[in-house]
């Protein structure tokens, strides 16, 4: 592509790089200029203008962003994407439904190193997304991009990017209580975290804060996901949650995680089924560890070691204001 000033008479098929206010009408920036516009332009007195001009192996910047989006999203249904008509070289991928991002990040990342000219943006992968929500845009920056690195682009993008649909529909909430404390507040932002992931809340059964009562209303819930949310934090892989938990049956997976807030989360599964114990800091709207975990759980992502160390990077997230204990101490 050749981008620089010419003659206004030589000008046709070009395209305007920035726009002009001529005979009282405005010519947009990137219109392609056709003999009405040489000689709107002409009348007006204007001699020279600021174009790009296609080469050979030029793509137009639309054709360019819409042929990369496809290779990106070759199957929306299957992809649960959508993407936008190309205007000014961009293309949205916006998500169908609920559900979390799965990408190739290496990939991407290989993408974007093809052409300066040549980018594609996205949420964090596993954000979290609801129907509509833009999960990632294609910009060819450029009015055009070379054609073979625009191939090279599209095939290192492939299916590269997708939105996981919640696997799981059902689950029960075992909250443990004292008698001074109730915990409505917490059950309900819980519903509000499953509605957004099309998830029924079946069931919610109170017990006290003891593993035998506990692990006894643990033991009489059949959905598909068990939730537990304590009266007092949990502190030890022993404590009374995880314990009640091993008691109904179940195995603790896993204690503690490097995302604040939510670092008090443990994941563990009974026949099968996955168990979530929250941390305190789900009883508030907020995001917080829990989300991430809730999330990628329902969506059908088999969680270990390795993905709990990821989350680190990004993990620290917005202090809850009601936090019992701040990061930084009043003074």
């Amino acid at each position: 592509m050749k981008f620089g000033p010419v003659p206004t008479l030589q000008a046709k098929g070009s395209i305007l790089a920035h726009s002009i206010v001529c005979s009282g009408r405005r010519l947009r920036k990137g219109v392609m200029l056709e003999d009405a516009h040489i000689e709107q332009l002409s009348v007006s007195g204007i001699t020279e203008v600021t174009v790009a001009q296609l080469q050979e192996n030029d793509v137009h910047e639309n054709q360019a962003a819409a042929e990369l989006a496809k290779a990106l999203v070759p199957d929306v249904r299957a992809a649960g994407l959508e993407c936008t008509a190309a205007f000014t070289g961009r293309v949205n991928l916006v998500a169908t439904g609920p559900g979390i991002v799965d990408l190739q990040a290496d990939r991407l990342i290989a993408l974007n190193s093809v052409d300066p000219m040549i980018s594609f943006a996205t949420v964090p992968n596993y954000q979290q997304m609801q129907k509509g929500g833009l999960v990632g845009t294609v910009k060819i920056i450029s009015y055009a991009v070379d054609g073979e690195k625009l191939r090279s682009a599209c095939a290192l993008g492939a299916a590269a990017i997708r939105i996981l649909p919640p696997q799981l529909k059902t689950a029960s909430l075992v909250v443990s209580q004292n008698a001074n404390r109730n915990d409505d507040k917490g059950i309900s932002a819980i519903k509000t975290r499953l509605d957004a992931l099309g998830i029924t809340l079946e069931k919610v059964v109170t017990t006290e804060h003891e593993i035998d009562p506990m692990a006894k209303a643990i033991g009489s819930l059949n959905s598909e996901l068990l939730l537990i949310l304590t009266s007092s934090a949990t502190s030890d892989p022993n404590d009374t949650a995880p314990a009640a938990v091993r008691a109904a049956g179940g195995q603790v997976l896993r204690f503690g995680i490097p995302v604040d807030p939510g670092n008090l989360l443990f994941l563990g599964n009974i026949q099968s089924r996955p168990v979530i114990g929250f941390p305190g800091c789900v009883r508030s709207p907020a995001l917080n560890g829990a989300d991430w975990v809730l999330s990628q759980v329902a969506c059908g992502i088999s969680l270990d070691d390795n993905s709990f160390a990821q989350m680190a990077i990004g993990g620290l997230l917005k202090e809850i204001p009601t936090r019992p204990q701040p990061r930084r101490p009043k003074k």
